[in-house]
């Protein structure tokens, strides 16, 4: 497996492949990151900081994700709002030392553990399944009405996409993360999501029917 060079923003967060993140940037030293990226192929590195260690101690191994700038939109004072897109993920080998005021490093790519469709048919299925009872009953409670988000076909992408709707600390999210195992990944957010799909979905049913109470049915409040 070859490396490659990769300007990085470490951040006390994850980005989840074809995930979006929206990004203020304010630093000086992350201003010139998005010039430079702008001007180049409009990729970076976004690698989680797991604890409260120097940046520069983030151990090697630790795995990120790409970011690909989809927009961005510059304020008079020079900071930028940013929204990114996640590609594929990494694990940093080492820094690198250049002459740019930003972190670069060498990464190795990380490929997914091959597994037969077989594998995730049935576990991706539930998961779908409980993603769209979760996310209608929160968008019930929160008198939403936008539409449940849209998941991928592809069982392996599947864990990722949810992961980013689900409230998890930044533990969670990482395991999800720098799991190889698409099996894993489908057992983690499901274990999220079994324990609390009733529980949200009797919040619901509470919620509408106090904000039909007096009203007849099918009345809003």
């Amino acid at each position: 497996m070859s490396s490659r060079e990769l300007a990085l923003f470490p951040l006390a967060t994850v980005l989840f492949p074809q995930a979006p993140m929206p990004l203020h940037v304010f630093e000086p030293r992350y201003r010139r990151l998005m010039e430079d990226c702008l001007a180049g192929d409009q990729e970076f590195g976004i690698l989680p900081r797991l604890d409260d260690a120097p940046e520069r101690d983030i151990a090697p191994g630790t795995v990120g994700c790409v970011a690909r700038i989809e927009h961005t939109q510059s304020l008079p004072d020079g900071r930028s709002n940013v929204l990114l897109r996640g590609g594929e993920r990494f694990a940093l080998v080492r820094f690198v030392a250049t002459g740019a005021p930003y972190f670069k490093g060498l990464v190795d790519d990380i490929p997914d553990e091959e597994v037969p469709a077989y594998a995730t048919r049935d576990l991706a299925s539930r998961v779908r399944e409980l993603f769209g009872r979760v996310a209608t009953a929160a968008r019930t409670i929160a008198d939403d009405r936008a539409p449940v988000p849209d998941l991928p076909n592809d069982d392996k992408s599947l864990a990722f996409v949810v992961a980013q709707y689900l409230d998890l600390d930044l533990a969670s999210k990482y395991r999800v993360l720098a799991s190889r195992s698409p099996v894993d990944r489908l057992r983690q957010v499901d274990g999220v999501l079994s324990p609390i799909v009733e529980t949200i979905e009797d919040r619901a049913t509470v919620h509408l029917r106090a904000r039909t109470n007096g009203h007849g049915h099918g009345a809003s409040a």
